[in-house]
C-alpha cells in the first residue's frame, strides 16, 4: 500500500490534537508503535504532524479574533467545544503547548512560525521551509529564529516529550483498540455470530453494510435467499417474513419468489466510502460545542459517511445536500432488496490495495443472491503525495493485472447471475480549475488562504493526497489526466473483451462532466461539487447527482442489470411498514 495515498484521512484526524498521529489511526493502515511527539519520524508523519499544528494554531488564532478574547481562553473555548471524552487530553496539549502559542500569536507571528519554532513542522536538508501563509516581512526564517530564540530557555517546551499518546487515556484506550482492529481487518468490531454483519453503526457496523436482525445466528443476515420463506423468522432482514393468514402463503414467497432480488456492493476509495470534513471545525463564525457533536461518530467511521453516500447510502443527509444512491433506488424498485448493501472502500483505495480489501466481502455463492458489484477506484492510481509523482503511478499493465485479479476473485464468491460495474477515473483538472482561486474554510475570516496556497502547503510536506492534480503545474495536470485516461481503458478493454463464469461486465465513465452540467442547470457552481475542507473529494452534491446519472445510464444500456420493478412493493410496505428501517 503507497502511505501517501492515505494523507487526508491521516492529517484530519490529528486536525484538533496535532500531536496525535498515531494515536487514533484514521488511516486505513494499522497502527503499529504509538509515538510521543518529539519522538516522531521524520517524512510523513511529521508532515501531517506540521499540517495539524498549522490548522490547530490558525483556528486558535481566529478563535481569539472572533471573539475578541486572549489566545488562552480561545484555547479553553475550543477544548470546551470538543466531546467531554477528548477534553482530557486537549487540556494537557493546551497546559504544555498553550503559553509558548499564547506568546508567539500575541507578538504577531503566524502560525507556520508558530509551527516550526515548536519543532512540529520540520526542514528536511536540502528542502525549502514549507508554509501555508505568505512568509512575514522579515523572511520565515528570520521569523523562526526569532520565535525559538524566545522558547529557548523553556521548561514547559522540554516536558513535551513525555506527553502521552491518546490511547494511554483510560477513558479512550478501548476505544483506540476497536479502531486499530476495525482498520486491520475492515470488518465490523461488533459482529457477535462473525457474519460480517453488525447490529451497531460505527466501526465497520451497519452504516458500511446493512444491519444484522439476529447478530447471534451466523445463518441470519442481510442478502441471503430466504430460509423456507421466512416462515418463522427473517432469515435475510428485509423485514418480510411470516404466513399470510387469508390463503397459508409465506409472505417472502409471495412478494419476492422470482423478483431478481439482488444485493449492492461498492469496492472503492474514499469517494466511495464518502469521505467528509465538516467545514464547521475549521471554519470559527460557524464553531459551537454542536459543530463537533458528530465528532466520535466521524473517527469511528474513518472520516467516512458511507450512510450517506453515492452507492450504498441509506439515511437523509446530515452534511449538506441530499440522499440519493444506487441502493435506495434498487430498494424503491423492488422492496425485497432492503438492507442488503456493502460498501467495501478504504481511504486511499486503489487498484492495488483493493486486492487485500475484497476478501473482507460477504457473499455466498450457494446460499445468497446475486449483486451488483461497483469496481471505482477514481483516482489513487495516480494519485500520490511523491515529488516524482509520475513514476509512483499505475501502469496500464499493473493496472490491468490488479483488476483481473479482483474479478478472479468476485468469480470466486458472487452468486450467478451477479453484475460488475467497472467505472472509469476521474478528470481530476477540475479540481484546480475550480477551486485554485477560491478561499478555503481557514482562509475566509480573513481572507488569507487559498486552496492554491493550501495545495503548494501540502506538496511541499509530500503529503498531498494528489501531487499531479493538485499543482499549479499545468503540464503535470495534463500528464496526470493522461495517465488516468490510459487506466480507464484498460477497464473498458476487460469490459469489452473479459468473460466470467457468474457475472457479466460493464464499464462506465466517471460522470463528472454529465455532474457539473445538471448541477448548472439547477443553478449551481462547480466549485460547489467538491469538499469544501480537503479540496479534493466529491461533495454529499456530486454523490447524489451522480447516482441519477448513473441510474439513467443502466436504464437505457444495461437495464438487465437493475432488475425488473416489484408489483408488490405497496403491499409489502402496507404489511411490513414497521420492519422497514434502516
Amino acid at each position: 500500500m503507497r502511505a501517501s495515498r492515505q494523507i487526508f484521512p491521516n492529517w484530519f484526524c490529528i486536525l484538533w490534537l496535532p500531536l496525535l498521529l498515531r494515536a487514533i489511526s484514521c488511516s486505513p493502515l494499522p497502527a503499529t508503535e504509538l509515538l510521543p511527539p518529539a519522538a516522531l519520524p521524520s517524512g510523513l508523519s511529521q508532515g501531517q504532524t506540521c499540517v495539524g499544528c498549522v490548522l490547530v494554531v490558525s483556528v486558535i488564532e481566529q478563535l481569539a479574533q472572533w471573539h475578541n478574547s486572549t489566545v488562552k481562553a480561545a484555547m479553553e473555548r475550543l477544548c470546551n467545544y470538543i466531546p467531554e471524552k477528548l477534553q482530557g487530553f486537549c487540556y494537557v496539549l493546551a497546559e504544555v503547548y498553550g503559553p509558548h502559542i499564547a506568546e508567539l500569536i500575541d507578538r504577531e507571528m503566524n502560525a507556520d512560525v508558530v509551527c516550526h519554532s515548536l519543532k512540529l513542522c520540520k526542514q528536511d536538508p536540502g528542502q525549502p521551509l514549507c508554509h501555508l501563509y505568505p512568509p512575514p516581512k522579515v523572511g520565515l526564517s528570520a521569523a523562526i529564529w526569532k520565535a525559538k530564540k524566545i522558547l529557548k530557555n523553556s521548561k514547559d517546551l522540554k516536558r513535551t516529550v513525555g506527553v502521552p499518546s491518546l490511547c494511554a487515556f483510560p477513558l479512550l484506550a478501548d476505544l483506540c483498540e476497536r479502531i486499530k482492529y476495525v482498520l486491520r481487518s475492515k470488518l465490523p468490531f461488533e459482529d457477535f455470530d462473525g457474519d460480517k454483519f453488525s447490529t451497531f453503526p460505527t466501526l465497520r457496523g451497519y452504516h458500511w453494510r446493512g444491519r444484522d436482525c439476529d447478530d447471534k445466528n451466523t445463518t441470519v443476515y442481510p442478502g441471503r435467499r430466504p430460509d423456507n420463506w421466512d416462515v418463522k423468522s427473517d432469515s435475510n432482514c428485509n423485514g418480510i417474513w411470516g404466513v399470510d393468514p387469508k390463503d397459508g402463503i409465506p409472505y417472502e414467497e409471495k412478494f419476492c419468489k422470482g423478483a431478481d432480488s439482488q444485493g449492492v456492493v461498492l469496492l472503492g476509495d474514499s469517494a466511495g466510502a464518502h469521505f467528509h470534513i465538516p467545514p464547521e471545525w475549521m471554519t470559527v463564525t460557524q464553531m459551537s460545542a454542536k459543530s463537533f457533536a458528530n465528532l466520535p461518530m466521524a473517527f469511528t467511521d474513518e472520516l467516512d459517511w458511507p450512510q450517506f453516500s453515492e452507492i450504498t447510502g441509506f439515511l437523509n443527509s446530515t452534511i449538506g445536500g441530499w440522499t440519493d444512491s444506487l441502493y435506495l433506488r434498487l430498494r424503491r424498485r423492488n422492496r425485497c432488496n432492503h438492507r442488503d448493501l456493502q460498501n467495501i472502500s478504504q481511504n486511499g483505495g486503489s487498484s492495488r490495495n483493493l486486492l487485500g480489501l475484497i476478501k473482507s466481502l460477504a457473499r455466498n455463492q450457494l446460499l445468497d443472491n446475486p449483486a451488483i458489484v461497483i469496481y471505482a477506484t477514481i483516482g489513487n492510481d495516480v494519485c500520490n503525495g511523491n515529488r516524482d509523482t509520475l513514476a509512483h503511478m499505475t501502469t496500464p499493465k499493473e493496472m490491468f493485472s490488479n483488476v483481473m485479479q479482483a474479478l478472479r476473485y468476485l468469480d470466486s464468491r458472487l452468486p450467478n447471475s451477479s453484475h460488475v460495474i467497472l467505472t472509469g477515473l476521474v478528470d481530476g483538472r477540475f479540481l484546480w480549475d475550480n477551486l485554485h482561486n477560491r478561499y478555503h474554510p481557514l482562509g475566509q475570516l480573513n481572507r488569507d488562504v487559498t486552496y492554491s496556497q493550501l495545495y503548494s502547503f501540502l506538496n511541499c510536506l509530500q503529503v498531498s493526497p494528489c501531487s499531479g492534480w493538485l499543482t499549479a503545474n499545468e503540464t503535470l495536470r495534463n500528464l496526470t489526466s493522461e495517465r488516468a485516461e490510459q487506466l480507464s481503458n484498460v477497464l473498458k478493454e476487460i469490459a469489452r473483451t473479459q468473460k466470467f463464469s457468474n457475472f457479466d461486465v460493464f464499464y462506465m465513465d466517471f460522470p463528472l462532466k454529465q455532474t457539473a452540467e445538471e448541477w448548472h442547470k439547477m443553478g449551481g457552481e462547480p466549485w460547489q461539487l467538491i469538499e469544501p475542507v480537503d479540496g479534493f473529494h466529491p461533495s454529499q452534491i456530486a454523490a447524489a447527482l451522480g447516482t441519477g446519472i448513473t441510474w439513467q445510464k443502466a436504464l437505457h444500456e444495461w437495464p438487465q442489470v437493475l432488475g425488473k420493478e416489484n408489483p408488490f412493493n405497496d403491499q409489502i410496505e402496507a404489511i411490513f411498514k414497521d420492519q422497514g428501517g434502516h
